[in-house]
């Protein structure tokens, strides 16, 4: 890791002791930037900050605009990393005050600070989760936007505020629409540790580590290959590269862009779960449910765009690779 002199130019990086921006932090780091964390800490990991990253971290929340306006005269910032947001998509639709709250408020009182302190280069942690059921697949960046949860909504306000704020007052920012975030760093420095937990691959190592009986199956029969659920996982890693290449992107003049993150193809929820049992020497019991409501078949990104905008490979698009890494995670943190 090294350790940037005060020379180097900084970022703002919101939601920067959260898993995604963790590891975009800890990349920022490694490129050479100086990183400044806003995080409120509700969901982020102060030790994981403290053990392994030499950012400065100030707890906080982007709703408090006299905080923002501080820390904007305080510090020199060539642009901001905004990955401050709430993410479940359940708790989104039982409770959307609170989502567009956060997510939409406290994201446009982001952008005004900036515009007041002449900030002009922004990234955006958006979602797939704007286009819906797709109808194509891989899902382009100019597939239609259909929502269907208040998370997925207040993602796509604050891309069309961006739209916006480009035209007005000249912010050029890119929102990267992840697909399933996962693994670990490859180090095994920082990983994935939501409470509670949601995503796939962690509830499956779970189930693995002996914290879990068993893992839920729901659907076993989509139109797929195996009558489960297909998703694009990327590896959190690649990510984070992302990021740092679309920080550089901005600051040497490129303008908005909408780009998708993924690595193109899918695994079924039965492949992830086998190629576990393959990683961890677990058997790993599954247990075969109903569907879900809402729950796609397949969900695959397209990430030309990416690749030609940005000049962006992904490193560890395997999944025994990504499984792998964050299983050495979970036994190092949980284990």
């Amino acid at each position: 890791m090294t350790n940037p002199t005060t020379s180097a130019p900084s970022i703002l990086v919101t939601g920067g002791a959260g898993y995604i921006g963790s590891h975009a932090v800890l990349a920022l780091e490694q490129a050479g930037y100086q990183v400044v964390i806003l995080d409120s800490l509700e969901y982020g990991h102060q030790d994981l900050v403290e053990q392994h990253l030499n950012a400065t971290l100030i707890k906080g929340n982007t709703t408090d605009r006299d905080l923002l306006d501080q820390l904007f005269t305080q510090y020199d910032f060539v642009a901001v990393m905004h990955f401050a947001a709430y993410i479940a998509v359940g708790e989104s639709v039982t409770a959307p005050a609170d989502y567009y709250r956060n997510n939409v408020y406290g994201t446009l009182n982001l952008l005004q600070a900036m515009q007041v302190a002449g900030i002009k280069q922004f990234v955006f942690s958006s979602t797939c989760a704007i286009y819906g059921p797709p109808k194509t697949v891989p899902i382009p960046e100019d597939h239609p936007k259909n929502p269907i949860s208040p998370y997925a909504s207040s993602k796509l306000m604050v891309e069309m505020m961006l739209k916006d704020f480009q035209k007005a007052y000249g912010l050029q920012s890119v929102c990267f629409r992840y697909f399933n975030a996962a693994g670990a760093d490859p180090q095994g420095r920082l990983g994935e540790d939501h409470n509670p937990e949601t995503h796939l691959i962690p509830l499956v190592l779970q189930t693995a580590l002996g914290t879990r009986d068993h893992i839920s199956i729901y659907g076993t029969d989509y139109t797929t290959r195996d009558g489960t659920c297909i998703r694009d996982y990327i590896h959190v890693a690649d990510l984070a590269d992302a990021h740092v290449k679309g920080v550089q992107y901005l600051i040497d003049g490129g303008e908005t862009a909408f780009i998708n993150l993924g690595n193109g193809n899918g695994f079924t929820v039965k492949e992830v779960i086998e190629t576990a049992r393959k990683v961890t020497g677990h058997p790993i019991p599954a247990l075969e449910c109903g569907r879900r409501p809402g729950d796609p078949p397949s969900l695959i990104g397209s990430s030309e765009h990416a690749r030609q905008r940005l000049k962006w490979t992904p490193q560890y698009a395997d999944l025994e690779t990504i499984i792998s890494h964050a299983w050495q995670w979970h036994q190092k943190r949980h284990g």
